[in-house]
């Protein structure tokens, strides 16, 4: 086999800057807040969920982007991974004020009252994580 069929024979290799960037859909969501979330598709927050789920729906409007998915056996309990959730959320997006820290709500914001974008993170019953993002 010569050497171009063997390239095109190999198989793709996934490498670490392949991985979903949860800061960076982080990021891109709460940078949306201002001029409203319709621009945003339901792929645009997946990545915040798959560390933790694999089955992500995602929506914006102009006033909010939820995402909802079912929490992988392998992140531990759903709370536990409401707890990674935002322990991401504080990593990725330092200038946010963590106010609301319960086993089934974590909330943040950004920003001054009145120009607040606010991120709130939430079970949604036994195996399901909520995060909706809002912007006023």
């Amino acid at each position: 086999m010569g050497l171009g069929a063997w390239v095109l024979a190999a198989p793709l290799v996934s490498r670490a800057d392949d991985t979903p960037n949860p800061c960076a859909a982080l990021k891109r969501i709460v940078s949306a807040a201002p001029q409203g979330f319709a621009t945003l598709g339901p792929d645009d927050g997946r990545a915040v969920a798959q560390p933790y789920g694999t089955d992500a729906s995602c929506t914006g409007s102009h006033d909010t982007y939820e995402c909802q998915w079912s929490s992988n056996p392998g992140a531990g309990s759903v709370a536990d991974a409401l707890q990674a959730v935002a322990a991401d959320i504080a990593a990725c997006l330092p200038q946010a004020t963590h106010d609301q820290n319960t086993p089934g709500l974590q909330h943040f914001y950004i920003g001054a009252k009145g120009a607040r974008t606010e991120i709130s993170a939430t079970t949604a019953g036994d195996t399901r994580l909520k995060i909706v993002v809002s912007g006023k």
